[in-house]
């Protein structure tokens, strides 16, 4: 029998004290590869064993069914429950628990005896408005049943248009529970992602924008690129050498099949491919192979995003901007699983997914009432008609807009970090080094003021106290020695202030530099040295 873990014991407790204390209905978050599953069995459990209910569990794949199935028999063996389902060949009705596709059930809800409980997984796929098919079941299910209840579980509470899934007067009302995505990482639940910086990236400047989403035909067009798709595979090649798995995500067919023949043809690699249009026998062996094993890489194109399950996945490229949150945490949450043979999973991105959305698990939506925003619209220089933003050439009066400035990709693709609190390492050439010594007014003698640091091929001179009794020279010498020396010709200097001009101490320079007198007196040095302590000098010098 499967035990619940802490966290999903708590999301359950929660569902139960809104169900006790609210009239409206749950939604429970608990990220991609975190345990919604078994959450959804244990409730189900619960309600036919201590209160003689009956339950009907909703998903919108036929995978997500077939994991359903499994987690209750593992949680809950005793509890009878049938499938409702085409793509599975099921169609039972008589069962206190039924899992089915919302895609075989939508228009009979009538048809069922009366549901105590729906149970909604991946509830992002209610849509907010219009007559999909989880809201029309759910409407005629509440005919037969006035006081049904809803529970939603999803690993992102949000929609790319409307933000939250939980509104006041839609199917669900309020998040009763939620767990990060860092919080199960540090707990051991999930796998730690890490990503690493490429070479190739696409420019996605030029992309137009429809329904909130960049446009499918012209974000295929960018992204099969010959040189960008030959460039992308060798790093995706490179980069995974020593790792087991690599999940890929294609723009489009063409683009998916274009990778694989470079795959194939460049570095003879044996890379799957599966689609939506894929029939089910290949597509349902090709997935066999690769979580076996037998297959290292397998591409696709929307359809392994939800529902798919391979814990040996160590590596996902994103070979494909989305400008949906969800959609972007959904592909890098494939490799969320913990798997033996794996310390971390490394995101390849070369559509600037995370940079536009940020670290995954810190993904949010705006919240943003319908009907608000500009329209996809602009307006005709010449003939002042307004048309879709898409136009190149004016409907009405045949003008011709110019064509949108595109700024060159950079070079290397983003290695952003894919969870907040990562810190990215930049290493940069270092041309010149320059300090500027200070010392405090009517400090000791024994006062630190400068250390030796082995970096005497690279400083000047370095002159204290310059113009003050006792002033003095420190110079570098072999060793990493310095040697200090007396000053010359001290003596009055501007504003009766006893001082002397000196060569700046940047190397090369011959500046005179007024150090932090002139700066008292409001003459800003040509060099100012950075306020931030450099680590490699004791005291209070500052360096640059």
């Amino acid at each position: 029998m499967l035990t619940l873990r802490p966290y999903q014991l708590e999301a359950k407790h929660a569902v139960y004290d809104h169900l006790r204390t609210r009239d409206d209905n749950p939604c429970v978050v608990i990220p991609t590869a975190g345990g919604k599953t078994p959450v959804m069995a244990s409730v189900c459990q619960d309600a036919v064993t201590l209160w003689n209910g009956r339950v009907i569990i909703l998903a919108h794949v036929k995978e997500l069914l077939e994991q359903t199935a499994d987690k209750l028999n593992a949680v809950c063996p005793e509890v009878r429950y049938g499938v409702y389902s085409a793509g599975l060949k099921r169609r039972d009705t008589d069962r206190p628990v039924t899992i089915a596709g919302i895609q075989s059930v939508y228009q009979r809800a009538c048809e069922f005896d009366p549901f105590d409980l729906v149970v909604i997984d991946e509830a992002h796929m209610i849509p907010p408005d219009g007559d999909g098919m989880y809201r029309q079941f759910l409407a005629e299910a509440r005919i037969v049943n006035p006081n049904l209840r809803i529970i939603g579980f999803t690993a992102t509470p949000f929609r790319l248009k409307t933000g939250s899934i939980c509104t006041p007067d839609g199917f669900l009302n309020h998040v009763c529970y939620e767990v990060g995505v860092r919080e199960l990482i540090v707990q051991g639940y999930l796998c730690p992602l890490v990503t690493k910086a490429g070479q190739a990236k696409a420019d996605t400047s030029g992309l137009h924008v429809r329904a909130g989403e960049f446009v499918a035909g012209e974000v295929e067009a960018l992204m099969d690129d010959a040189q960008l798709v030959r460039a992308a595979c060798a790093e995706v090649v490179e980069a995974t050498r020593e790792r087991n798995a690599c999940l890929i995500f294609a723009s489009g067919v063409k683009h998916g099949e274009h990778i694989v023949s470079v795959l194939k043809a460049k570095h003879d690699i044996d890379c799957g491919f599966v689609t939506g249009d894929t029939p089910t026998e290949e597509r349902d062996a090709t997935l066999a192979r690769f979580k076996a094993g037998r297959l290292k890489y397998l591409c696709n194109v929307n359809v392994l995003t939800t529902g798919f399950d391979a814990p040996h996945i160590d590596c996902v490229a994103l070979l494909r901007p989305t400008l949906s949150p969800g959609l972007y945490y959904q592909m890098v949450g494939r490799g969320f699983r913990l798997h033996p043979s794996k310390a971390n999973c490394l995101v390849l991105d070369f559509g600037g997914n995370v940079l536009r959305h940020g670290p995954v698990d810190q993904v949010r939506v705006k919240e943003r009432p319908l009907g608000v925003g500009e329209a996809p619209a602009k307006e005709c220089p010449e003939c002042r008609a307004l048309i879709a933003a898409g136009y190149a050439v004016c409907p009405e009066c045949g003008y011709e807009f110019p064509p949108p400035d595109r700024a060159k990709h950079a070079a290397r693709a983003s290695d952003a970090g894919i969870l907040s609190g990562q810190v990215t390492v930049e290493t940069l050439p270092v041309r010149d080094v320059m300090y500027s010594v200070h010392t405090k007014r009517g400090a000791g003698d024994d006062c630190p003021e400068v250390a030796a640091g082995g970096l005497q091929d690279r400083l000047a001179p370095l002159e204290i106290g310059v113009g003050l009794p006792g002033a003095r020279r420190l110079r570098p010498a072999e060793g990493g020695r310095l040697v200090e020396e007396a000053v010359e010709g001290t003596g009055a200097g501007h504003g009766g202030r006893g001082r002397r001009d000196r060569l700046c101490g940047r190397v090369g320079c011959d500046h005179v530099d007024h150090g932090a007198v002139g700066e008292r007196r409001g003459v800003r040095p040509h060099h100012r040295p950075r306020t931030r302590p450099d680590p490699r000098v004791a005291g209070s010098r500052r360096g640059v």
